[in-house]
């Protein structure tokens, strides 16, 4: 149901090629993150000029902020292979083995969903990272033996969009950490730009500038509404995008001034309706919209927190009179 929402940060397989060619290829095409951009073209230079390998990177924050993006960014500026899986993907130690002797000297290896990876993995990825080598037992019982595999030199770079949720163990193994932040109605405007030189879609600035406010912050869902306002555009016999005609395909898709969604509308509606605007848990919330918990907590709550509409307490979630107002209904008194 997630990829189904023109709001989801989650990128659906259709999507995939499409966004691979909007994605840039070096820092100075990279838009935003400014702090990570920085501090990593320090270290990949400084890397550059010893011949090592980068320290692991651990890349943390929410879904379509551009983490993938920036793993292959690195890979393209240290001049080398990536490969790029996650942390379902790799089942068992042995799916893990298999990747890591395939690399070259100082290859990338990109884990996206870390957070995700099986206990076992977990533990064999340790000894990777510190020691460049595998410990791997043959055999079962009093025959068993352990050998020790030496690998070439890697980077892992690892993405989650729950940081919490990973090991201490793990954690510390990342000799650089950086957090991702929501972009700016600045820099949404400028990847819009970005975006529709490359797909040859002549937009107005008042327009560029209103898809960005809608697009929560994430250059994702930016691109993706900038493609569907291409087809209203088309359909309705316009060359070009202008305001007017972006107004009308987000209002016909059910995206509101703020980049709200319907059920982004429902949870904070049913805070306030049900629960006297709160403080409420969010398992309650969940049953009462009929959601998953991690899907609120995952898919909308970060935005809806993001922006002030909703505020988290010892004793649950609240709603605040910021939301009132956008939804139009009247602030309850202290």
């Amino acid at each position: 149901m997630d990829n189904e929402r023109i709001t989801s940060a989650n990128i659906s397989p259709g999507e995939l090629k499409q966004e691979t060619g909007l994605r840039p290829q070096t820092l100075e095409e990279y838009i935003g993150q400014k702090n990570a951009k920085d501090n990593l073209k320090v270290f990949i230079e400084a890397a550059k000029m010893r011949g090592e390998s980068l320290d692991h990177v651990l890349f943390y924050g929410p879904p379509g902020l551009g983490k993938t993006t920036l793993a292959g960014i690195i890979a393209n500026e240290l001049g080398v292979d990536i490969k790029i899986t996650s942390g379902p993907a790799i089942g068992r130690a042995g799916d893990l083995a298999a990747i890591l002797t395939n690399l070259n000297e100082n290859d990338v290896l990109f884990i996206d969903e870390i957070h995700r990876l099986n206990r076992s993995v977990e533990e064999v990825l340790y000894s990777a990272m510190e020691d460049f080598a595998l410990d791997i037992i043959i055999g079962k019982g009093p025959s068993a033996r352990s050998i020790r595999l030496d690998l070439s030199k890697f980077t892992l770079i690892g993405a989650t969009t729950r940081a919490g949720s990973l090991s201490a163990p793990l954690r510390d193994r990342f000799g650089v950490l950086s957090k991702f932040e929501m972009y700016t109605i600045e820099e949404l405007s400028q990847i819009i730009n970005r975006s529709a030189g490359l797909l040859g879609i002549t937009a107005d600035n008042d327009a560029v500038i209103e898809m960005a406010k809608r697009s929560r912050g994430t250059p994702r869902i930016a691109n993706r509404i900038l493609k569907r306002i291409r087809d209203f555009s088309q359909v309705l016999g316009k060359d070009k995008i202008d305001l007017e005609i972006t107004k009308q395909g987000l209002d016909a898709l059910g995206i509101d001034d703020m980049g709200l969604e319907r059920l982004d509308r429902e949870i904070l509606t049913s805070i306030i309706e049900r629960f006297n605007g709160g403080p409420v848990g969010i398992d309650t919330i969940a049953a009462s919209i009929g959601e998953e918990r991690v899907t609120i907590e995952d898919a909308y709550e970060p935005y809806l927190l993001q922006i002030g509409y909703i505020s988290r307490t010892p004793k649950g979630r609240m709603v605040t009179n910021l939301a009132y107002k956008h939804l139009g209904l009247p602030v309850p008194e202290e």
